[in-house]
């Protein structure tokens, strides 16, 4: 049984990613859709599909990489935890890498990247960040 399964979607994505895998398998759920469909639309992710595995529904992830080899994704960070979570208010939102990267959100409204919640003036539960 996984405690913290952002945590695990985050380090199967990265473990993926460092082992040049073209697809991971994730156990699949509304909250890890939502943030795999963040990471498709800011380019991180090349597609999702739906599937079924021993009778348990799953998502598999289609990792991007650049001409080279390189991953998109360079680096993962679970900022709220089971143990610790993490709340902001919108003005209080910070930058990832100075812009490079971006932080997914849990808001009043849905899940959302951190430009997004600044521009709709929402705060809420910084969930990860990546770049």
């Amino acid at each position: 049984m996984v405690t913290d399964p952002i945590g695990d979607l985050l380090v199967r994505l990265k473990n993926g990613a460092q082992r040049r895998f073209e697809t991971v398998t994730v156990p699949t759920s509304r909250l890890k859709r939502a943030i795999l469909e963040i990471l498709k639309r800011e380019g991180y992710v090349e597609g999702i599909e739906d599937s079924t595995e021993d009778g348990h529904p799953v998502l598999h992830v289609r990792l991007r990489y650049l001409g080279e080899g390189q991953p998109m994704i360079t680096g993962l960070e679970r900022v709220s935890k089971p143990g610790r979570r993490v709340y902001v208010g919108s003005q209080d939102i910070r930058k990832v890498r100075n812009g490079i990267g971006v932080s997914i959100l849990s808001t009043s409204k849905g899940i959302m990247t951190d430009q997004e919640s600044r521009k709709s003036h929402l705060g809420g539960e910084v969930l990860c960040s990546v770049w």
